[in-house]
This record gives structure tokens, sequence and C-alpha cells, in this order.
């Protein structure tokens, strides 16, 4: 029996308009700021020690050279007023997984009432570029009106409005500054009297200077409240495990400086310690306190 000729078919599927690709999974990460914030300038001194709150160091520290990229108001704060995410967080979100080969999707962040924190990473430099956290709220009592304006370094696992809030409802406590000043606190995204700034250890250093804060204290300057952000995560020695208490004291102190007001000694072992106390560093024998009226 004779054989025919084998025939070979091949037969090409062509899916149009689909293209073979591979997903690729990532994560975001936080660009460097092009350059650090200027100092702001210091105020009142006392003398040498301390938490730098006020006082002039021996000689004063670096200060930085270039402004960080994007508008940059007078104050050296990035004016993001226009971006809604500014007032959210100032850190790109985590990305996570939804099964194997998935686009990774945002997860949901975590923010710490009462201190805004979303993480507690203490990054020593982040650069200096400062974010504008935006708001026009009116002060909630009679008294002499200082406008607030708070700005976060940007890089911080903050989430800013929540820290913003924090800071505003604890200066306007009835246990604050307006009983002993007669002052009540407005917030604004604008120009101010008073601005409070989150930054890493060394921008707070940096603005701080010539008061030597050495990476681990804050700050008073003219105008300025600079709160460490490495203090704002692990609070201080003397307050225990009481951080929302630290971080009262923390804005009411800095902030009092702003105001005018100098350190002050504890008065006696086992009295609560007046707010102007050096307490980060020690209570001197007093108990804890974060309020301007005891």
């Amino acid at each position: 029996m004779r054989r025919g000729p084998a025939a070979a078919f091949v037969v090409v599927g062509v899916l149009g308009g689909l293209g073979a690709g591979v997903l690729g999974v990532g994560s975001l990460v936080p660009g460097a700021p092009a350059g650090p914030v200027g100092p702001a300038a210091s105020g009142a001194t006392d003398a040498p020690g301390g938490d730098a709150v006020g006082q002039q160091g021996a000689a004063p520290e670096a200060t930085a050279g270039a402004a960080a990229s994007g508008t940059v108001g007078t104050d050296g704060a990035t004016d993001v007023r226009s971006e809604d995410t500014a007032s959210r967080s100032v850190r790109d979100p985590q990305l996570g997984l939804d099964g194997p080969g998935a686009l990774p999707l945002p997860l949901e962040r975590v923010v710490e009432e009462g201190s805004g924190l979303v993480g507690r990473e203490v990054v020593p430099d982040l650069g200096g570029a400062l974010v504008v956290v935006p708001a026009e709220v009116p002060a909630p009592a009679a008294g002499t009106v200082k406008r607030v304006r708070v700005e976060v370094e940007q890089g911080l696992p903050v989430d800013g409005e929540t820290f913003a809030s924090a800071v505003l409802t604890t200066l306007n406590d009835p246990r604050g500054w307006s009983a002993v000043d007669g002052v009540t606190f407005a917030r604004t995204g604008g120009d101010a009297d008073i601005r409070v700034v989150l930054a890493s250890p060394a921008t707070t250093d940096r603005l701080c200077a010539p008061l030597k804060t050495i990476g681990e204290y804050s700050c008073g300057t003219t105008g300025a409240a600079i709160l460490n952000f490495s203090r704002w995560v692990n609070g201080a020695a003397d307050f225990g495990q009481d951080l929302p208490l630290y971080r009262q004291y923390l804005v009411n102190h800095e902030v009092g400086h702003v105001l005018g007001h100098r350190h002050v000694s504890c008065p006696a072992p086992g009295a609560l310690a007046p707010v102007m106390v050096q307490q980060s560093m020690s209570t001197e024998g007093c108990l804890p306190n974060g309020w301007p009226t005891l």
C-alpha cells in the first residue's frame, strides 16, 4: 500500500490587542528633598544647658544652604495648600499585594489619634523640606488671637492633619496658656504668629541653631516652636509610658518660649512641675506635668 505525502498544519493563534507582559511588584519610596530649610531665628536666651529651649549654646550650628525644590514660602516651608494630600500625610502610603501576580494595592494606614503617627522609625536627617498642613480654623474662645501654622518635615511617618489637630487641641485646652496669658489660638496655612514644626533630629538642630539641641531636644525660638520627631515618638524618661502627657508638655513648653516664658525650676520635691521646667531632661524631683495651669 502506497503512503501519500504527510501534510503538516501549523495554526498560529493571534489574540488581537493583547500583549504578553509581566506585572512587576514594587513599593513607593519617598525621595529625599533637594535641600534643607534654613534655620529659624533664635529668641531670648537662658544659661547654657537643658533642653536647649530658649538657651544659647557655645557656638552656632552649621546651617543649611539650599532651599528645597518646589514653591517655598518666606519661612522656608514648601507651600502645598493646593494639594489635598498634604493635609493627610507627608509620606507615600505603603503598597501591598492582593494575590500572586496582582498589581500593588494601597494598604489602609493606621493613624494614631492624638499624635498623627503612622510609623515610629526615626530617620536622623530627612533633608529639611517642610510641608504646610493647610487649614483656616478660627480661634474657639475670647482673648488675644495667635495664628498658628503647622508644618511637618517631608518624609516623616505622620498624618499631617491629625498632628495639627492634636497641637491645636493642646494649645486651646482650658489648662493651657489661655488662662495664663489670655490668648486663644487660631489655625492657618498662611501668615502666622507662631509656627509649630515637627522635624527630624538633624533638621531640628539646624532650625534651632545657635541653640544646641544635639539631635535630642526641641526648642522655642522667635516665632517658631520646633518639635524633635524623636521626642514625639519616644517621650522622656521621667514621663515613663505616658506619651500623651509628654506630647502635651512638649507643645506647651516650646510654644511657651515663643510667648516669652523662660525656664523655671522645680519648686519642691513631689510638687507638680511647672510646664517651663526642662522636663525633657529631668523633672528635678517634681511630678511630670504638661500644662501651664497647675
